[in-house]
């Protein structure tokens, strides 16, 4: 077995681990390996935003590909869980939505009592990260490498959409990321002049050719954590099933940044999860902790989708040998319709009075978009995607077995309880009052999904039961907490060994309520500070609302 020896060993080249190697190789005396399963993020699919429809839909060199197992509150569908592979990870195949969640969302992490995870605490990270195409506030960064555009909002049916929220009685939220949440408005994206900017743009290329003591290791799967005695000591690597592995060394840390799915399954290939779970697969436990996979938390989301009575949409900018128009277009000139994403506009709602923050958002599709956009549908239309932010159900992350090619099994436990299911109930209600205002009278053509013949709570109930999706945002399957179960602590480190942290989505204890993308980047800046001791930046100035 081959030996390479690094002070820092990242697993995983997605969102956090992009951020991690850009900030622990900023020191040219600290040697950083950076091991990664798939391959370079080079597709014109990738780069290009209007691509995200082709790489979210279909297994592939940037999509893992995963399936759920049967859910028993869903009809026993198995659901399709795509999550990005390669350089960038998920911000390679995600829809650039910029989103952060809520304030409270992070007071609730402090108040569980993990000192230095409340908003105030994390703010400055989120700052630092961003490159806002805007003016500095305390809100928003200019200077950081993740680029954030407002949407142009350069189509009357965006314009229509949060015309018509206002019209049902939301406020208006110029900046769903700024003092106000709750309302209709605009998205913000990571797209740069007409370019996906995902982790891997923003903090891994720009630094390759200038950094020595960063080494990129691509199509190297990580099969488990080498430990001697409980010190993690670095990983062990597999080109392809059968083949000899490799080792990895790590002689200060091993930092674990594969997701919600993959995270916990590496854990438990390297013998930390629950004994009888390990011992089942002939896995020597080296630490016995339950709650590693368990914990997991996701978005489900259901669709409201009309045709359109205009040729608005992204179905008639792309509809047949026009797409390999918008292909050259933008491969040439970065001009046309390949420069967005068809996601610009959304809202964040409540289902109920008396909540404290929206449990509500809903995403503007300007397509017809059904099962992730696998089932064509030849027309033009829209799509209003409203998904339940704060899920009681909770799932779980197990091995399929103890060869690391094989998928986990993934068991996100949707809509086990009435709560979840009134919720989604709710959305749909309210997707269909908004898509039915006045505003949306000149597009508007016949309601495609669920249909007029589904009214009753029983049949939505059912609808949704047939149809909801992901909106691809699971976390917590390795949880922090300051009690014993947790699988890390408040720094990020696994308990019970020693050289071994988890950064990634898969941390977080609970759900945020947006988009899951930016709280990984801002996790895996904080942890950077962490692991080279460096204080947290000020707080930012509070005196305005949050």
């Amino acid at each position: 077995m081959a030996k390479e020896t690094f002070d820092y060993v990242i697993v995983g080249a997605g969102s956090a681990g992009c951020v991690l190697a850009n900030r622990l190789s900023a020191d040219p005396d600290i040697k950083v390996c950076l091991v990664e399963a798939g391959g370079k993020d080079n597709s014109l699919m990738v780069r290009m935003p209007a691509g995200v429809g082709n790489l979210i839909k279909d297994a592939g060199p940037q999509n893992w590909g995963f399936y759920t197992t049967p859910q028993k509150h869903m009809g026993d569908r198995k659901l399709w869980w795509p999550r990005g592979k390669g350089w960038g990870g998920s911000s390679s195949i995600n829809g650039m939505v910029y989103i952060r969640g809520h304030a409270r969302d992070y007071d609730q992490w402090r108040q569980m009592g993990l000192k230095g995870w409340s908003y105030e605490d994390v703010l400055p990270y989120f700052r630092r990260s961003e490159g806002y195409r805007g003016d500095a506030s305390v809100h928003h960064g200019v200077d950081g490498p993740l680029v954030v555009e407002e949407s142009p909002l350069d189509s009357v049916a965006y314009n229509s959409f949060i015309k018509s929220g206002q019209q049902a009685g939301y406020p208006y939220t110029p900046d769903f990321n700024g003092a106000q949440q709750e309302g209709v408005g605009p998205y913000q994206r990571t797209i740069n002049d007409g370019e996906r900017w995902s982790a891997s743009f923003a903090y891994l290329r720009p630094i390759l050719k200038s950094r020595p003591n960063l080494t990129v290791r691509s199509t190297a799967l990580v099969s488990r954590v080498v430990f001697e005695g409980k010190r993690a000591i670095g990983v062990e690597t597999v080109a392809k099933p059968g083949a000899q592995p490799e080792m990895i060394r790590a002689e200060r840390e091993t930092i674990i940044c594969a997701g919600a799915v993959q995270s916990p399954q590496i854990l438990q290939l390297s013998g930390i999860g629950a004994a009888a779970d390990l011992s089942a697969h002939d896995i020597p436990v080296v630490v016995d902790s339950p709650d590693v996979g368990r914990n997991l938390q996701d978005h489900l989301d259901v669709s409201v989708v009309h045709k359109m009575t205009q040729k608005l949409s992204a179905y008639s900018q792309q509809a047949g040998l026009k797409k390999i128009a918008v292909g050259l277009n933008y491969l040439i000139r970065k001009r046309g319709p390949g420069r967005d994403n068809f996601l610009q506009a959304g809202a964040f709602l409540k289902s109920r009075e008396g909540l404290d923050r929206p449990d509500l958002q809903l995403h503007y599709v300007n397509a017809m978009m059904i099962d992730h956009g696998r089932t064509a549908v030849e027309a033009d239309g829209f799509t209003i995607h409203a998904c339940q932010l704060r899920p009681e159900s909770r799932g779980t992350i197990k091995l399929a077995s103890s060869n690391p090619f094989d998928h986990p099994l993934i068991d996100p436990n949707y809509l086990a309880t009435e709560e979840d299911r009134r919720a989604m109930r709710q959305g749909v209600r309210i997707s269909r009052d908004i898509a039915r205002q006045e505003a949306f009278n000149h597009l508007r053509g016949e309601e495609y999904m669920p249909g007029e013949s589904v009214q009753t709570d029983a049949e939505i109930d059912a609808f949704i039961r047939e149809n909801g999706e992901t909106i691809y945002h699971p976390v917590g399957t390795v949880r922090m907490g300051t009690d014993p179960h947790a699988p890390l602590d408040g720094n990020l480190k696994v308990r019970g060994v020693d050289g071994l942290r988890v950064v990634d989505a898969s941390v977080m204890p609970t759900l945020i309520g947006g988009n899951t993308n930016a709280p990984t980047i801002m996790i895996a800046e904080k942890a950077a500070d962490l692991m080279l001791g460096r204080k947290s930046p000020l707080p930012a100035d509070m005196s305005e609302p949050a």
